[in-house]
């Protein structure tokens, strides 16, 4: 693959481009034989020299996610380096992301794509950027490529920390049937197969998932079902694939809770003060991808719902009735994108320039977001409810150049516009209050934002197994709907100011990368983001929260080492100096930032028979409020899968939390209050990681 391979016919940005150098421009290269067998992905085998255009880049293949134990199916995004996957909710509900010194709440800095479709939610019922990857098949994944940073061109909105995209088997080698049960009645299903139907490639899987939970006093009673179809047709010069996914949840939840009430004897640690909080969820979507040539376009429309009930201060506000609330989110999502790679040029002195212009379009209609006061899951009476229309336009171009044999860059312009509108579905026009005896209609309105970024990247080739990067680039990520249009806060009628509609970053990062036939993946990264404020709409309360710029710089280390076809071991380590620019008044530090996180592991594969992961997993302290007085404690957990293959069965066994660690998943520091209690209490709210559970499986391929 040459320097410039990279630039083949992509999916504009990051609506579909899975890794803008992996076998996604494989397959584009390869197009002449006209078959798709031929794609064959390494992961993180894969070489990147001359192709990558930051340090942090990498490409992940099935191989590496089928061996790794998973307690739950957003883990499968700690594949990116850095990342830590955690939950202080039930197992249906999006996970907590942490990265690059942000706490990313369930996605708001950091953009998830699975074959071309967006999986955060704008102006979502519970929270800005929400990513809820349950909806995906582990199994089903060929590839996760991911790009840290903000440096891309192919990539809008949540785009500070980077961008992850998932693409789905366009056919299998072989199908399977798994069956996988475990401790407090855990208990999953899984097919996976294709079929030559109607001319085409027909792949299909579902699975389903039960569990109740290791909870002292709830049943999480888990009920998830996952589904896809996708019909693919080769053509001459590329293909075409149409995909249909479905997936519906519900479960009950056990949230986080204060230290004083398991100190107390109130609960234990695996206990709830509100066992009525849960939630239920579904998601239809289609779309279609299509490549031929020097063009790709996809399109897509999604079908989502969510309701959510929860509640983390129990007494704080009614202390008749609690503080529980409802959350919804009943929405359609349509868009696409399209790009063109135009045709190379030579320059002067013989070396080659490229170009790709794309457009992309996304269009969220949401019927209804809403946020309820409830008691057991009835309503009592609402707070906010709206609807939301906010559309937004992106377009960009990226120009690659080799200057000679050593040097090349990557400049690329960004622009992207953003339209919103919301309607208070509280007053009807009527005049009606809400629960707090607040009239809303001032709320409604519609607001508009542009943002132009600018991406620049120079890549110098020391050697054939060694090269440099220096990139920097401009991003954002987009605010709440209905923060752009507020004006009066729901809780107490009080005059609020309204957010910016589109929060710009800026990236830099210093990077270096090696390679080492097929043995040694070595990669390195200094780096530094600025955000101009950190200002978000606030799901839980219906209003908005302000905080101030920051700024952000670390050292990440990502080495894998491969000794032979049986042992290979990695090692990976992020480092973070987070906190907020000049002085703000309570202090500087930013709640939540870890300033440590190392993952490493070791994978064996003896004679194609035995095989067996273990990994552990280092989360360092975080400050929970910002003048550092209170901190998290640090975490340690260990998972190990042992397996044997005996033809086309294959036997599972994981270990999950191996030490049966008592550490934390996650920490929160703020103000609650108990039922036997008089006034409020600051408290570190925690959820704490499930105990060692064991989980058989059987695989059968055919």
């Amino acid at each position: 693959m040459t320097h410039n391979q990279w630039l083949l016919p992509i999916v504009l940005g990051s609506s579909a481009m899975p890794f803008s150098v992996t076998a996604e421009t494989a397959e584009a290269a390869e197009q002449a034989s006209n078959t798709l067998e031929t794609i064959t992905v390494e992961g993180r085998k894969t070489n990147l020299i001359g192709d990558a255009i930051s340090a942090s880049e990498g490409l992940v293949g099935q191989e590496e996610i089928s061996i790794r134990p998973l307690l739950r199916t957003g883990e499968v995004l700690e594949l990116v380096p850095g990342m830590v996957v955690t939950q202080h909710s039930g197992t249906g509900k999006a996970n907590q992301y942490f990265l690059r010194g942000f706490n990313l709440d369930h996605g708001t800095d950091f953009s998830t794509f699975v074959d071309g479709m967006p999986v955060n939610m704008r102006s979502h019922g519970h929270g800005q950027g929400y990513t809820d990857l349950n909806f995906l098949i582990p199994e089903t994944v060929e590839r996760l490529s991911y790009k840290k940073g903000s440096y891309y061109a192919d990539v809008g909105d949540f785009s500070g920390a980077g961008h992850a995209a998932f693409s789905t088997f366009k056919k299998v080698e072989q199908g399977q049937v798994e069956l996988t049960l475990g401790e407090d009645n855990y208990h999953r299903f899984v097919v996976l197969n294709d079929a030559e139907i109607a001319g085409g490639d027909t792949l299909y899987a579902f699975s389903h998932t039960g569990y109740d939970g290791p909870w002292t006093d709830i049943n999480e009673d888990l009920d998830k079902t996952n589904a896809l179809l996708k019909q693919t047709y080769e053509l001459e010069d590329g293909f075409v694939s149409a995909t249909f996914m479905a997936y519906d949840n519900t479960w009950n939840s056990a949230d986080q809770i204060p230290g004083r009430a398991v100190e107390s004897g109130l609960i234990d640690e695996f206990g709830s003060l509100d066992t009525s909080v849960g939630g239920e969820s579904s998601r239809y979507s289609l779309s279609v991808d299509w490549q031929q040539g020097q063009w790709q376009a996809n399109a897509y429309t999604i079908n989502y719902d969510m309701t959510l009930w929860s509640n983390f201060t129990y007494m704080l506000d009614d202390t008749l009735d609690g503080d529980q609330f409802e959350q919804v989110d009943e929405r359609t999502i349509w868009g696409g994108s399209l790009s063109y790679t135009l045709d190379e040029i030579k320059l002067s002195n013989g070396m080659p320039m490229n170009n790709v212009v794309g457009v992309e379009l996304r269009n969220d209609d949401v019927a209804e977001v809403g946020l309820f006061r409830t008691k057991e899951r009835q309503r009592l009476g609402t707070i906010r409810r709206d609807s939301v229309d906010e559309f937004s336009l992106g377009s960009y171009w990226q120009n690659s150049i080799d200057w000679n044999e050593r040097v090349r860059t990557v400049i690329g312009l960004r622009h992207d516009f953003y339209d919103f509108d919301v309607r208070d579905l509280v007053g009807n026009g009527m005049g009606l209050t809400n629960i707090n005896n607040v009239n809303l209609a001032a709320n409604s309105g519609e607001s508009d934002d542009s943002q132009t970024s600018l991406k620049a990247n120079i890549i110098y080739s020391i050697n054939d197994a060694w090269e440099g990067y220096l990139s920097y680039g401009q991003g954002f990520h987009s605010n709440d709907a209905r923060g752009t249009t507020i004006r009066i806060d729901p809780s107490n009628g009080d005059a609020v100011d309204a957010v910016n509609p589109l929060v710009k970053s800026t990236g830099y990062e210093l990077g270096l990368r090696g390679y080492m036939s097929e043995l040694f993946n070595v990669s390195i990264a200094l780096w530094q983001l600025e955000l101009d404020s950190e200002l978000l709409f606030v799901g839980d309360a219906g209003n908005t929260e302000a905080s101030d710029a920051s700024e952000r710089h670390g050292l990440e280390l990502t080495t894998y080492y491969y000794f032979n076809e049986t042992l290979s071991v990695d090692l990976e380590y992020a480092y973070t100096e987070a906190k907020f620019s000049g002085n703000p008044d309570g202090g500087d530090l930013i709640p939540g930032a870890p300033k440590h996180v190392v993952q490493a592991g070791v994978n064996v594969d003896i004679d194609d028979a035995w095989f067996g992961s273990f990994r552990l997993r280092y989360f360092g302290k975080r400050p929970l409020i910002e003048d550092g007085s209170v901190y998290s404690d640090a975490s340690f957990i260990s998972n190990l899968r042992v397996g044997y293959r005996d033809g086309p069965l294959t036997y599972k066994v994981d270990v999950l939390n191996l030490t049966n660690s008592n550490d934390h998943d996650i920490d929160y520091f703020y103000e609650s209050q108990l039922a036997s209690e008089m006034n409020p209490v600051e408290d570190i709210h925690y959820h704490a990681f499930e105990p060692r559970t064991i989980r058989l499986s059987v695989n059968y391929q055919f």
